[in-house]
């Protein structure tokens, strides 16, 4: 079966994670902090706070950023629901904005009406979590210009994006315009860990806040430490609620050695993405657009829904790995239950009716790639 995405291990990443193994910390030891500088030299990030995986990113950066009983967080409903959920472990209440047809990012149409619709009616959310999708960052700066007189707090939902640029030239992760970045590490992004995920900020107090909920809350900082502990060098406090959220240094290790090739790790995808875009140009389905900033970490075209099934069962059954994302996030049962349903936000919900995710990752091969292109021309033409 080729799959939708697959990981890309050389080497190299294999003797960095042996030679933990063999003679350092297994965690807690110099590969996290190390991972950590690697992710802030390469997006211009001034702090980051690796962690166990994506999700566990988003609920720190959420309690980071206050998020509680009686707050208000909007997010997309194109996404996995871990862009949601992170605000619900937090007590908070969910709402969403739907995403534009074109970019199927978050709209900025739609996120201005519902904005004066909140302003008037004195509900404006304290946070919106913008999830950059398949790879292609939203607009943050017409986002930050919109939230930012409001004072909502931005945390951006990277773990499409990773590699991925702005349209104006920004590194996605240089939190230019945002609180907060946060990034996974799962085998098919940009890069991986294995597991694991990663906050990034230009705020040293989010940072700290980040990096005492990802650790139980527990500090050894001198400045925190109750008085009366001088002398006493193994004393520790716990002065949050927090979680066992960090990374190990197996992990870092992994990471470390595969940020060096993560440009050309984009650089694979991107052709890949581009040799798609020309073979399907003739055939009856929508395609993405085509962005020269994306991380492109996926390739979705739309179909006919009509045939989406169809198509999608003639595809696995020829040994081709497609997939679907997204089932809207207020689609799911859970979120149902919460009181969303069908029709609440249009454009996300046709996309995917129609919607077909296509294998993209670095080590898949021409003759692979022209597999996925015939079969696509024979169950359409």
């Amino acid at each position: 079966m080729i799959p939708y995405g697959k990981h890309t291990i050389a080497k190299e990443d294999v003797d960095a994670v042996v030679q933990v193994l063999e003679n350092e910390f297994l965690t807690q030891g110099k590969q996290v902090p190390a991972f950590e500088q690697a992710l802030c030299d390469y997006t211009g990030a001034k702090y980051v706070v690796a962690c166990n995986s994506g999700t566990s990113g988003l609920h720190i950066a959420c309690l980071a950023a206050g998020v509680g009983a009686g707050n208000l967080v909007w997010t997309v409903p194109n996404s996995f629901a871990a862009s949601a959920n992170a605000a619900l472990y937090c007590g908070a209440t969910v709402d969403f904005v739907d995403i534009d047809p074109v970019t199927r990012n978050l709209s900025v149409d739609a996120l201005t009406a519902k904005l004066e619709k909140a302003s008037a009616a004195g509900n404006v959310p304290d946070v919106l979590i913008a999830v950059h999708f398949s790879g292609s960052s939203c607009d943050m700066k017409a986002i930050a210009d919109l939230c930012r007189p409001l004072n909502i707090t931005i945390i951006e939902d990277a773990a499409h994006a990773l590699g991925g640029k702005d349209a104006g030239g920004n590194r996605v992760g240089s939190c230019v315009y945002s609180d907060m970045v946060v990034t996974s590490f799962h085998p098919v992004k940009s890069v991986t860990t294995a597991e694991g995920g990663a906050v990034l900020t230009g705020s040293q107090l989010l940072a700290d806040k980040l990096r005492l909920y990802a650790s139980h809350g527990i500090t050894k900082e001198p400045a925190t430490i109750p008085a009366g502990h001088d002398d006493e060098p193994w004393f520790y406090a716990q002065i949050h609620l927090g979680f066992n959220y960090r990374l190990s240094d197996l992990h870092a290790a992994l990471g470390v050695a595969q940020m060096g090739r993560l440009d050309s790790f984009v650089a694979e995808r991107r052709a890949r993405a581009a040799r798609y875009h020309e073979a399907l140009a003739s055939l009856p389905v929508k395609r993405p657009l085509f962005d020269n900033n994306s991380a492109w970490h996926l390739y979705m075209i739309e179909v006919d829904p009509a045939q989406r099934t169809a198509i999608f069962n003639t595809l696995r059954a020829a040994g081709i790995g497609v997939n679907v994302h997204y089932i809207p996030i207020h689609l799911h049962p859970y979120y149902q239950a919460l009181g969303f349903g069908a029709g609440d936000f249009p454009v996300s919900e046709q996309y995917y009716r129609g919607a077909l995710t296509l294998p993209l990752y670095p080590l898949l091969t021409d003759s692979e790639q022209q597999k996925v292109i015939d079969c696509l021309k024979e169950v359409l033409l």
